[in-house]
């Protein structure tokens, strides 16, 4: 039990009189923080949720934005921290199960996967076995399930090393007519229960999320981990799109988290209606289950459709023919209350209002100073720091991963992973481009501009790939929101990331919020996980490798004094110090726009490459593009303001590298009206950088196989 005794006088006050052992259970669930929001729902109102191509924000399973006059996209993220902390395999493998099933409640097709990943030093053996099995847990489900994972990243920190997170966003194909919603608008409706059988598994899943883990969880928390079944997931992916394709259906929800309480009250309670469960119609897949056990199991592979009941017959027959279970639960009934039956006893009654609106919290915020020390340190010699840093597991290659995922099935892959973003095919004309991307250091350091640069950096990913940013999704992963500096971090962030995602015309439509990610005291560095979806025209994608030898290679935007809480400091210094890098919002935006434009407009593709500057500045950016293409460039910084580290290494923000055709480099320049410079020219076979070479072996060598060893 985790009500509180204040929570508990207020449901009573209402029920005007004591609950039983089944209405405790469900209501439990439902006040928990992972279902019910009462932390965050506050702060969660700073977002912009509308805007021209958002067809649907927050409150359902996934938002809905417009991508063509025919097509929308349902775009959802998740987390799974704590069960994958516990059983690392299953956890991220129901975590890719649940977010697949949000997709599907919208009447989409998934046709993307994305991950975004947080791990332990890879040094320590408990990380790298969680890695390990994450990372299998992941590729296996979305492998048999037939979904494509595209893109994705993953960063490795000592905070990390008892909370892992595992984030995990999905993006799904919908013909507009066809979007159905989580609702049940009829009264006289029934409830078909499809999918996976009701088991003991999962129980408690949101109340253990929604608590801190302790040195005694990977024993006592393991019976609240649902077990993954992809098999079953495929045929009720199967047979759900048939149902949506062949029934007027009046609405959809997947059983996650609180399991059929949740989705039974969330249903009914959208449509002001009321809702009966017989209890003795679920199909069981053990004997003896009690109520309890029964409403609040989080069994996987489970869909609730509302159906007239005349399209039982043709639904039944439908699951019949996938080899999946179904079943009529109950019926939309007129009135405000969720009653659960039991062999025609009536042995819950709770108003909806309880069950899926429980009133959210004002917890106390305290603000967490920045660090303005003078941080001092003595810089190794350029070539040394230039291998280390593209040597550390931050910075690498991520192949080790991505060559699990079947990246490529559907066939809509246009740009695969190890790009900026991952860009799929959706008609002859349209492309989307998609990525996550999160900096937990400078969130840390300065949350407002931390986070705000989360939605930056992915926004300049998809920008990089000739994408305009359409819509942002989230996954807000911190620690206890009852400490008062963690629910300052949050709302710092919340703000920070408004800030972009209002100025870009992107509003988030959907996220998640992971609370009590600490263990024992030890909690990890804010992580708000972010998702960026773009639209383009297909022949505006761009990539980041050099294509040509004489290409001359602009750099867009202005680098500041911006080096404490760069990947530079971590891996070189071992510090995560100072203040992260601002957001300077105005040259952020007219940064980006101008970029668009120049690909816009360039039908003579003068523009060959792309790359937006992020973790480990100018030099890692370029090293990534000499090392992905096989070709050399030549280039020259300089700055009176700056010294020479900072000036490679400095992680400002708002910045791309573009190469571009000799004969074309003065049109181009002529209409960019925002900091330009021409820094050098492609060509040879080494990386040289105010003198500094490196030849392609040593930047490929420090770069390719640092995980493979970690994993051998």
């Amino acid at each position: 039990m985790t009500l509180t005794d204040s929570e508990i006088e207020y449901i009573e006050g209402i029920l005007k009189r004591k609950m039983n052992e089944l209405e405790e259970g469900m209501l439990d669930v439902m006040f928990s923080e992972h279902c019910s929001y009462k932390s965050s729902r506050p702060i969660l109102g700073i977002f912009p949720t509308e805007g021209e191509n958002i067809i649907l924000g927050p409150g359902d399973d996934a938002g809905l934005v417009s991508i063509t006059d025919k097509y929308a996209l349902a775009v959802g993220m998740e987390s799974h921290n704590h069960p994958s902390a516990i059983e690392p395999y299953g956890g991220a493998g129901t975590g890719i199960g649940g977010i697949l099933r949000d997709i599907i409640s919208m009447g989409a097709m998934p046709i993307a996967l994305l991950d975004s990943l947080r791990f332990g030093p890879l040094e320590d053996e408990k990380s790298k076995y969680l890695f390990e099995h994450v990372v299998k847990g992941i590729s296996d489900y979305g492998n048999r399930v037939g979904v494509p994972t595209v893109a994705g990243e993953i960063e490795f920190d000592e905070s990390f090393r008892t909370n892992p997170l595992v984030n995990v966003m999905c993006v799904g194909l919908v013909e507009k007519d066809k979007i159905v919603r989580g609702q049940a608008p009829n009264v006289g409706d029934v409830f078909f229960l499809m999918g996976g059988t009701t088991g003991r598994d999962g129980i408690h899943g949101v109340t253990f999320a929604s608590e801190e883990l302790t040195s005694d969880s990977e024993t006592e928390d393991r019976p609240a981990v649902q077990v993954a079944d992809p098999f079953t997931k495929k045929r009720v992916l199967e047979a759900s799109l048939e149902i949506l394709e062949k029934i007027d259906v009046s609405g959809v929800k997947d059983l996650g988290g609180g399991g059929l309480t949740c989705c039974i009250s969330e249903l009914v309670d959208e449509s002001d209606n009321a809702a009966f469960v017989d209890l003795r119609s679920i199909p069981l897949r053990e004997t003896g289950m009690t109520p309890y056990e029964i409403m609040l199991s989080e069994s996987q592979e489970r869909m609730v459709f509302v159906l007239n009941p005349k399209d039982v017959e043709l639904a039944t027959k439908i699951c019949d023919k996938h080899e999946i279970v179904s079943a009529v639960i109950g019926e939309v009934r007129e009135g405000n209350n969720m009653i659960i039956s039991d062999e025609g006893d009536e042995i819950a009654n709770l108003p909806t209002i309880l069950l899926a609106d429980p009133p959210s919290l004002n917890r106390p915020l305290a603000e967490i100073p920045e660090d303005m020390e003078e941080i001092v340190v003595k810089d190794p010699p350029i070539h040394e720091s230039l291998l280390k840093l593209l040597s550390s597991p931050n910075i690498a290659s991520k192949q080790w991963v991505y060559k699990q995922y079947d990246h490529e099935v559907q066939v809509r892959t246009v740009v695969k992973p190890g790009d900026d973003a991952a860009v799929l095919r959706i008609d002859e004309n349209t492309a989307i481009a998609l990525t996550t991307d999160s900096n937990t250091i400078h969130t840390k350091l300065s949350p407002f501009d931390g986070a705000a640069g989360c939605v930056a950096e992915a926004i300049r990913n998809v920008i990089s790939m000739g994408a305009t940013p359409y819509a942002v999704v989230d996954c807000l992963n911190f620690g206890n929101p009852e400490t008062p500096e963690i629910l300052w971090q949050f709302k710092r962030a919340i703000e920070g990331m408004s800030l972009v995602s209002k100025n870009f015309n992107a509003p988030v439509i959907s996220g998640n919020v992971s609370f009590y990610n600490e263990t024992e005291g030890i909690k990890i560095n804010p992580t708000p996980a972010v998702g960026v979806i773009g639209v383009e025209n297909i022949e505006n994608i761009r990539t980041m490798d050099f294509k040509n030898k004489g290409d001359k290679i602009l750099l867009i935007g202005k680098t500041y004094n911006e080096l404490t809480g760069s990947e530079y400091h971590r891996t070189i210094h071992n510090l995560e110090k100072g203040t992260a890098p601002r957001i300077r919002i105005d040259e952020e935006v007219a940064n980006g726009q101008c970029v668009l434009k120049l690909i816009d407009e360039d039908s003579d593709k003068n523009i060959t490459a792309v790359h937006d500057v992020s973790a480990g500045g100018i030099a890692v950016a370029l090293s990534e593009m000499v090392i992905k293409s096989g070709l050399g460039c030549n280039v020259s910084l300089t700055s009176e303001e700056l010294d020479k580290i900072q000036l490679l290494y400095s992680e400002s923000h708002g910045r791309y590298i573009m190469t571009v055709k000799a004969e074309a480099v003065d049109d181009i320049l002529s209409k960019i009206d925002v900091d330009v410079e021409v820094i050098g020219e492609v060509g040879g076979n080494s990386l040289i950088i105010n003198d500094h070479e490196f030849t392609f072996n040593q930047l490929d060598d420090a770069y390719h196989g640092v995980i493979e060893k970690y994993m051998a």
